[in-house]
């Protein structure tokens, strides 16, 4: 939610070789167009179906999904469970993210969604020129390691408009769409590695945040529990946490994440 795949550059091209890749903004993000819908996990679904369509990709795809992307991937699971040879969730949102709300976090719970979608409103009135002056939008020390032409994109990416409409539709949505995901029914069977971040670095780096100590320790114990929890989603599956990476995993380990996605392939065709 809110990211780009330009941040996923160093995996691709790493992988680029020996791999064809579908990647897409959702709609209002990047250079994706929208239009005056609803956004949500049903939405990116449909659209990713979609384009699976478009460019005739009829054999099974590994799909992979990173935070609220993760909860799109487990939503397209079920839906189109034949077109899939493997999932690979990246800290991925859980079904059962209500239960992050119910813990004992006052300070954190003061960035409520409602707060969330209210400011997003409020910058989707905005032109790109008064989004550059109030986001500052600034370049993190891996995106300084991509080419500048991405470095450009990924700035651009930050004062698009339309980007914080589709946000704050798929906030309003998404604790629903969790419930309707559950209600679909089960995982298919198929492969599945679910990657989880590292809790003392995320504690470590939040440390100047002003969030208390016991929070930070108290929502992390939980997101590892909605992580590990994701393992029993199908039989065929792998529970790993990155060290030293935050939820920004593909930033942080994106050593691990082309490992991974190796394995995942080579797990689904045994000669490679």
């Amino acid at each position: 939610m809110g990211c780009s795949f330009e941040e996923w550059h160093d995996i691709i091209e790493t992988l680029r070789p020996a791999n064809r890749f579908l990647t897409f903004h959702r709609q209002g993000l990047g250079q994706s167009d929208i239009g005056e819908g609803v956004y949500s996990t049903e939405s990116a679904v449909r659209d990713l179906n979609e384009l699976l369509t478009y460019f005739q990709i009829e054999e099974p795809i590994y799909l992979v999904g990173h935070s609220y992307g993760g909860l799109c991937a487990q939503h397209f699971a079920k839906v189109y469970p034949e077109r899939l040879a493997g999932v690979i969730l990246v800290d991925s949102t859980s079904v059962n993210l209500k239960e992050l709300d119910e813990l004992d976090t006052p300070v954190m719970n003061e960035e409520s969604d409602e707060a969330w979608i209210e400011k997003c409103l409020d910058f989707a009135d905005k032109d790109k020129e008064e989004l550059r002056e109030i986001i500052k939008p600034v370049l993190s020390e891996p995106h300084l390691q991509f080419p500048k032409v991405v470095q450009e994109r990924l700035l651009d990416f930050q004062i698009t408009p339309t980007l914080y409409k589709a946000m704050a539709s798929e906030i309003q949505q998404w604790k629903n769409d969790a419930e309707v995901i559950k209600e679909l029914g089960g995982f298919p069977d198929v492969p599945l590695m679910v990657i989880g971040r590292d809790s003392e670095f995320t504690i470590n780096a939040e440390m100047d945040s002003g969030i208390p100590l016991e929070e930070l320790r108290r929502f992390e114990e939980k997101w590892r529990e909605l992580i590990s929890n994701q393992g029993s989603l199908s039989p065929k599956s792998e529970v790993i946490f990155a060290d030293n990476s935050g939820h920004s995993v593909y930033l942080d380990r994106p050593d691990l994440l082309v490992e991974c996605i190796h394995r995942m392939i080579s797990y689904g065709n045994p000669s490679k």
